[in-house]
């Protein structure tokens, strides 16, 4: 990208962020740029209306909703690459500045990413939502492709959409128990599933993995770097 349109594309995001600030006003309401990205934090009771407002209104025309996701921030802020018990909770996040922390904020939030073609603009929205009955309205009947989305976060992370037609599981199988991307499941899963040939049908059992540690590990394939190697660890040395 040349340093024009650099320019251009900053304006726009500085002229976006200018709206919405004019726009979304309140309690529960809060907008920033970070990193060349703007984000809009949207009460969960009011998601419906601003969908659609940002849907069309002239200054935004977000026509395309590009995706839906949940966020699960149980853990956010919480260690910089703790991997002591990587075995258990997985890579270490490695997050030197990290804003707020778990204690600040709810646990679960959706997060969509808009997309307006006219404007060639981009918005990112996130709703929080209650950490026990994590629910928020559908956005289905503002873009149709919602539908899909909101099913993969139910199923993901148990996050119910009110007003969806058709709120069941799109990725995980019928019978599955809990949700997958919730920090609590554990990374080895709960059961395994088979097909059984004699009893043909699908069978259910208790997980075999083996669990194991999932810290990246760097393997040199140097014998510089062997035990008890007599040769200079500097090339330069040599």
């Amino acid at each position: 990208m040349n340093e024009s349109a650099k320019k251009a594309s900053e304006i726009r995001r500085e002229t976006l962020l200018e709206n919405l600030n004019k726009r979304f006003t309140g309690d529960g309401f809060a907008s920033s740029l970070r990193l060349g990205e703007l984000t809009l934090v949207v009460p969960r009771e009011r998601i419906v209306e601003v969908a659609g407002e940002l849907r069309d209104n002239e200054a935004f025309q977000f026509e395309q909703l590009i995706d839906i996701c949940g966020v699960d921030y149980s853990q956010y802020g919480r260690s910089e690459w703790t991997t002591d018990t990587a075995s258990f909770t997985g890579f270490g996040r490695g997050v030197g500045a990290m804003q707020g922390s778990s204690a600040e904020m709810q646990r679960f939030a959706v997060v969509y990413h808009l997309l307006s073609v006219s404007l060639n603009q981009r918005l990112r929205v996130r709703v929080f939502v209650d950490d026990q009955h994590p629910m928020v309205d559908s956005v289905s009947g503002i873009w149709n492709s919602a539908g899909w989305y909101e099913r993969e976060a139910f199923d993901l992370f148990g996050i119910l959409f009110a007003g969806h037609q058709d709120l069941r599981r799109i990725l995980t199988d019928y019978g599955f128990i809990g949700h997958p991307f919730r920090k609590e499941f554990p990374l080895h899963g709960q059961v395994e599933m088979r097909y059984d040939m004699d009893r043909q049908r699908v069978v259910y059992e208790p997980v075999t993995i083996e669990l194991r540690t999932l810290v990246p590990k760097v393997i040199r394939e140097d014998n510089r770097y062997a035990e008890g190697s007599n040769k200079p660890q500097d090339p330069a040395d040599a």
